[in-house]
């Protein structure tokens, strides 16, 4: 039985709730995470055309029910080691492509793309990617493209490398996007949290160069629990007058305790969590009562 056919142990009394639960997106989502062995958030918003807040709502719903700690722990052969694929020899990557036209194709475009002739080692990796991984041609050719997108953003006129398009195979195939309409929708999710990325920087006065590894995971974990950018501009707003400076951790607080609240717009969090006026809110020209401040600065 290959990895394609084998079942997945969903346990009867989790089958039972889910179904009373008439929650299309629980559902799924369950699935999801059964398959992949835990929650990947982002992962998960890809996979099922979801929004962030819908994926938090649909995995809030599944911890009130107590199903999220029902998961079987995550099978370590279940992904796809990302270390070597195939070596194939010539004459096998020479039977590949006269076998299969579609092969040719991809090769062709990766040519294209990578803006030279392919070498044995190119051709072997896609043909890895391909024939080892699984990818179908046109899924493999809208990886390229993408692979390309993303170069030139990064670099005017750059092309992908082979590692960064065998890295990104790895990482679509481990997701199981192996249609057109998956490879489409997760693109479309990817330059959509890319856009919102680069508002957020804006937001944060953050120009002239790259975010840090730890930065950006700061930002697409606020992205991913469902903030954007005009309430993360509130809580660096709050951070700025608190500590003068942008502080990753105490505004990550600041946006974590929101959550907590399920705050997430700006009219959410003002109505929610707004600013008390100064002196814990009393009225101008209200009688001050010194026996009760003597009292509290006596327990200082």
């Amino acid at each position: 039985m290959t990895d394609k056919e084998a079942l997945l142990p969903l346990p009867t009394g989790a089958a039972d709730r889910l179904i009373a639960a008439h929650d299309g997106d629980v559902a799924l989502l369950y699935l999801y995470m059964l398959r992949t062995g835990g929650l990947d958030a982002e992962g998960a918003a890809g996979a099922l055309c979801r929004t962030a807040r819908e994926i938090e709502a649909a995995a809030e719903k599944l911890r009130r029910m107590g199903l999220s700690g029902s998961l079987p722990a995550p099978d370590p052969e279940r992904l796809l080691p990302d270390s070597k694929l195939p070596e194939y020899e010539a004459a096998d990557l020479a039977r590949f492509a006269a076998e299969d036209p579609t092969l040719q194709t991809v090769y062709a475009e990766a040519a294209q793309i990578f803006g030279r002739k392919l070498s044995p080692a190119d051709m072997k990796m896609l043909a890895g990617l391909y024939k080892h991984l699984g990818l179908p041609a046109e899924v493999l050719l809208l990886l390229l493209h993408y692979c390309a997108e993303r170069a030139q953003l990064k670099k005017p006129g750059a092309v992908p490398s082979p590692r960064n398009v065998e890295k990104e195979g790895y990482d679509w195939a481990n997701r199981e996007i192996m249609t057109l309409e998956q490879a489409e929708e997760y693109i479309r999710f990817r330059r959509e949290q890319r856009e919102l990325t680069a508002q957020v920087r804006e937001v944060l006065s953050i120009r002239g160069r790259e975010l840090g590894k730890t930065e950006r995971e700061y930002i697409e974990r606020w992205l991913s629990l469902g903030f954007r950018p005009e309430a993360i501009a509130i809580a660096y707003d709050r951070t700025l007058v608190n500590t003068g400076r942008l502080q990753w951790s105490y505004m990550d607080r600041i946006i974590r305790s929101w959550h907590e609240k399920k705050l997430h717009t700006p009219a959410e969090i003002e109505a929610g969590d707004g600013r008390r006026p100064a002196g814990g809110g009393q009225q101008p020209g209200a009688a001050v009562d010194i026996r009760e401040l003597k009292d509290i600065y006596s327990k200082i």
